[in-house]
């Protein structure tokens, strides 16, 4: 490279000219096979996908009592990841890999009005404050597939001792007014007369325990779907969920206790789907309406277009990316405000473009072309390529990401409701069982529960993030 520079000298114009140095890349002295050579330095580590939490909530958290007057950031992640071992968890806190998402206002934004965003590192006893952006790789949520399938009962009308071992384990929390169970994927919630092995039938005949009755759904979930599944025990808890399902605001009108832990209920759900939405988060608000197939039989949903010549009812779904697009693929996060019969798979599929992994029925469009083909996909924020290996142990199983024919990835992950039996007992006890309110006044008022994913979904989750480092 030439650059020069013009001198006058006693009327004379002089012109000197100089060569700069090119900047060799430095050499290290590498060995293979016994014979020595120069090569260049190794490059450093490929980037990794982040996995975002979602803003802070504040203090206390949802379904769980602290002393405290704060929240550190390993708190808000074993809490987030409450499936997940905590020794898993602090492990990312020591290696330094969790980050916090902040503003930066330089001097040239500060002119300008305007702020960047970055992220820092974080130690596990910094203190959280409302509205606070936590990340952190996806290898938190990796998990050992223990099983090569979900066990499916085989579903009589008088289970045997098996079977009713089996759907005793499903079961996630049980007191004197509700149940709460992880459901398997593929098996039906409510059936009719031809399907026995449907979850309310069984739970019927092995969910009772010490019940003269066994406890009625109060919530659905797809038959392919899995996940959080809410059942009630009595005829007065059952009637609190319908209220609280059905009409929220005239269900907290009941008392000003109830009415606040109404205020918390919510779901949100993880969906592993086809391509990325535009946008990283928002809220979907699109009605759907049935319609009939040519067959005649047949009935779709499909989001409605407000011609004012169909019924229609109003669907409101949040969502939000937890990473990047990978190997063609994205994971988002849902959060229904209403619950209408497959709106988040409708909402993703046509509102979004992005239909779920596995939803051959609102997203067969896309299924058609779609390419089930490891390739390289780049970090969003710095460009470079992320680093591909295979996952050691683990094959591809029937139902994950990278099968022919893979299930439905959706999964209800998570649920937040009021503590039904404590209300109850205070709405019924009319002041006179003192003992009573004593006893249930130091429950909490909000539940919260946290399912981990079935195992076609933890495998997918597993192969995607093996690629990355």
């Amino acid at each position: 490279m030439w650059w020069n520079k013009v001198v006058k000298l006693s009327g004379y114009s002089v012109r000197h000219y100089s060569r700069s140095k090119k900047v060799q890349p430095p050499r290290v002295i590498r060995v293979t096979n016994n014979v020595a050579h120069l090569g260049r330095p190794r490059k450093g580590p490929k980037p990794r996908q982040l996995l975002s939490l979602p803003p802070f909530p504040g203090h206390p958290l949802p379904g769980r009592n602290s002393s405290t007057g704060h929240v550190t950031a390993i708190s808000w992640l074993k809490y987030y990841f409450d499936d997940i071992p905590g020794d898993v968890v602090q492990s990312h806190f020591n290696k330094g890999l969790v980050q916090m998402e902040s503003l930066d206002s330089s001097m040239s934004s500060k002119s300008q009005g305007m702020q960047t965003k970055s992220t820092r590192k974080i130690n596990h006893n910094e203190a959280m404050e409302p509205g606070a952006r936590v990340s952190v790789p996806v290898s938190v949520a990796e998990a050992k597939i223990s099983k090569r399938f979900d066990i499916i009962p085989s579903g009589t009308l008088y289970p045997n001792a098996d079977e009713i071992e089996y759907l005793q384990r499903l079961v996630k929390y049980k007191d004197s007014a509700i149940l709460v169970l992880n459901k398997p994927p593929k098996l039906p919630v409510k059936g009719n007369l031809p399907i026995h092995n449907s979850m309310d039938a069984l739970a019927a005949a092995a969910l009772s325990y010490d019940y003269d009755e066994g406890p009625k759904l109060v919530h659905r979930l797809d038959r392919e779907s899995s996940g959080l599944l809410l059942m009630g025990r009595t005829k007065e808890s059952i009637s609190y969920l319908h209220l609280l399902f059905s009409d929220i605001n005239k269900a907290k009108s009941l008392s000003k206790g109830w009415g606040d832990a109404c205020e918390s209920t919510y779901q949100r759900y993880w969906a592993l789907v086809i391509g990325s939405p535009k946008e990283k988060e928002g809220l979907i608000h699109a009605p759907i309406t049935k319609v009939m197939l040519d067959d005649g039989k047949t009935e779709r949903v499909i989001v409605a277009n407000r011609s004012g010549l169909e019924a229609f009812q109003e669907a409101i779904t949040e969502y939000r990316v937890l990473g990047p697009m990978i190997n063609g693929c994205s994971w988002i996060e849902l959060r229904p405000h209403t619950s209408r019969k497959h709106q988040l798979r409708v909402h993703c599929a046509e509102a979004l473009g992005t239909p779920i992994v596995g939803d051959y029925k609102y997203g067969w469009f896309v299924h058609h072309k779609w390419k089930q083909m490891p390739r390289v996909d780049f970090e969003p924020n710095s460009g470079e390529p992320y680093r591909l290996r295979r996952p050691e142990g683990l094959h591809v199983q029937k139902g994950s990401v990278l099968s022919k024919v893979p299930l439905l990835h959706l999964h209800c992950r998570e649920m937040v409701l009021p503590n039904i039996e404590k209300f109850l007992e205070i709405h019924t006890s009319k002041g006179s069982n003192y003992q009573s309110k004593l006893k249930y006044s130091s429950k909490p008022d909000v539940l919260r529960f946290v399912a981990p994913m079935p195992s076609h979904m933890k495998i997918s989750w597993n192969l995607m993030s093996s690629y990355l480092i």
